[in-house]
């Protein structure tokens, strides 16, 4: 049978699965770390003064006319074919023309916009999202096929900027947006070694989160299985919020599980976050938390993306009220994010 599906948008330009019991291992380990900020300790958030965002307003500052003229927009500017342009998230665009390394920009100001991707990434995961760049580019270096958008005024009360490229968006806020965690729905993926990976996604560097919920999966009884597995994918980039009538939704609710099957969904939930710098990672988390935390999330798994026919789902969802992560696996790595504190929060508006 053959699993290779259309891509929109991709183009064809080592880690290794792990067996199951040791992926669930892994993840009943960092399950018991702490993933809350407690009552005493309000979580970290960025700010206008973070890395990212100081690298922003220097960015911004040292701009020419034109090229701001290029790249600058209002806060609320509307795309006529994206709608609000700030907002906006797909797997593989250039939300402007000029690339970052393409000449448009100085060598100074290249590094500043390095300094922003840099600040937004753990430090830890920083190697490995230069590995997915260059393999999602062709082999081409950092800032050779990515490409930038500033919005709002860097130093105030509203700004925001924006990276693309094929397998990523991300951005830097500093905050402004204090209701939504990244700042707004962002995307990562991977095509390590083929736009087809086959069942063992070697060297996807995404691929161990997918390792962890087959984890959990694993340790699902049959009736849990059955409610956890659906026949059919819902569309990748469907992740705009459902809030109370997620309560509706089919999928397993994590309330339901036991505590060891839980301590392993908060290893999972910590391995999807885990990319990402401290303040985001944090607000992420608070924002889960105080829509109702794990407990009000659905994990599902989709029968449909089973790349080698070996029961390793390929394509799974976490979700809560106002909480989507949607991992793709089928035929490489997608994964979409949204998160916000505010279950009304619509996707471009």
């Amino acid at each position: 049978m053959s699993h290779e599906r259309p891509c929109p948008d991709c183009s064809s330009p080592a880690l290794s699965r792990r067996h199951f019991l040791q992926a669930t291992a892994a993840t009943a380990a960092v399950g018991a770390l702490p993933l809350f900020a407690t009552a005493k300790a309000a979580p970290a958030a960025p700010t206008p003064k973070s890395a990212a965002e100081t690298a922003v307003k220097a960015l911004y500052d040292s701009l020419s006319a034109t090229q701001r003229k290029e790249v600058c927009f209002a806060w609320d500017h509307q795309d006529p074919k994206r709608g609000l342009l700030r907002t906006f998230v797909a797997n593989n665009w250039q939300i402007t023309k000029p690339t970052i390394t393409g000449g448009f920009y100085t060598k100074d100001q290249q590094t500043m916009v390095h300094d922003v991707f840099r600040g937004l990434v753990h430090p830890e995961w920083y190697d490995r999202f230069l590995k997915q760049l260059k393999d999602d580019s062709g082999g081409q270096p950092w800032g050779a096929t990515q490409s930038i958008a500033i919005f709002g005024t860097p130093g105030t009360d509203q700004f925001e900027m924006v990276i693309t490229g094929r397998h990523q968006t991300l951005r830097a806020d500093g905050n402004t947006q204090d209701h939504v965690a990244f700042g707004g729905p962002i995307f990562y993926g991977h095509a390590a070694e083929a736009f087809d990976e086959g069942p063992k996604h070697p060297g996807n560097v995404f691929w161990p989160q997918a390792i962890a919920a087959n984890g959990v999966f694993t340790m699902l009884d049959e009736k849990q299985k059955k409610r956890a597995l659906l026949a059919e994918s819902p569309p990748e980039s469907r992740v705009g919020f459902r809030g109370k009538s997620l309560q509706r939704a089919p999928g397993l609710p994590i309330a339901e599980l036991s505590s060891d099957q839980k301590d392993a969904m908060r290893g999972v939930l910590k391995l999807l976050v885990e990319p990402f710098r401290t303040e985001d990672r944090e607000e992420a988390l608070a924002a889960l938390q105080s829509q109702g935390g794990l407990d009000a999330c659905r994990l599902t798994f989709y029968a449909d993306s089973d790349i080698g026919d070996d029961r390793v789902w390929d394509n799974w969802r976490l979700e809560g009220p106002s909480f989507v992560w949607h991992f793709r696996g089928d035929p490489h790595v997608h994964v979409w994010v949204h998160v916000a504190n505010d279950a009304s929060v619509k996707l471009n508006a």
